[in-house]
């Protein structure tokens, strides 16, 4: 299950928080597939990558509520914590900059937050993308700005990245994907 965070509607499409809805999007426009299944609160879509299956998940509760939709998803298809990683967007990192990691806390990230809640539990995998941290903004607005002309470059290679992690990830585990993009 690969979970992309962000916040529903065209108001947010294009905002910082929603990086992790462009890498989910990204994998299913490789796969040629669209994600317009409605389960659990979300936006799903099963198919197939390379022989493995996969599920693709956007979930639709707004950012702070992710952990809702998460704990149905897995108790819907009966899938355990550890079988899936939660792609999702990091202030402390550069824009576009991936690190992939195993459980851990929140680092402030409401999305996280609730997931663990929900989940009642730290262990699982994720993928961090940087957004960069703002200089003069206050964080609640800044996550809710698109990138600028001078980030695009940046922001669209750490998304390109990040597909081609959660590939290593589902082939070859965490260590090596954060060995290779970390």
């Amino acid at each position: 299950m690969i979970v992309g965070l962000g916040n529903p509607g065209r108001k947010y499409e294009n905002t910082r928080h929603n990086v992790g809805f462009w890498v989910v999007d990204k994998i299913a426009e490789q796969l040629n597939i669209k994600i317009d299944k409605k389960i659990a609160q979300a936006q799903v879509q099963t198919s197939f990558w390379d022989a493995k299956k996969i599920l693709l998940v956007k979930p639709q509760t707004y950012m702070n509520l992710s952990g809702q939709s998460v704990m149905q998803l897995i108790n819907f298809y009966q899938d355990q914590v550890e079988d899936f990683i939660i792609v999702h967007d990091d202030l402390d990192l550069q824009v576009g900059q991936l690190r992939f990691k195993v459980s851990g806390g929140t680092g402030g990230h409401n999305g996280l937050k609730s997931i663990i809640q929900h989940t009642n539990s730290q262990e699982f995998d994720r993928l961090k993308i940087g957004i960069g941290k703002p200089e003069y903004h206050d964080v609640e607005n800044y996550v809710l700005t698109p990138f600028t002309k001078e980030e695009k470059d940046a922001i669209d290679l750490g998304v390109k990245r990040a597909v081609e992690g959660i590939k290593i990830w589902m082939d070859s585990g965490i260590e090596k994907a954060m060995n290779n993009f970390n």
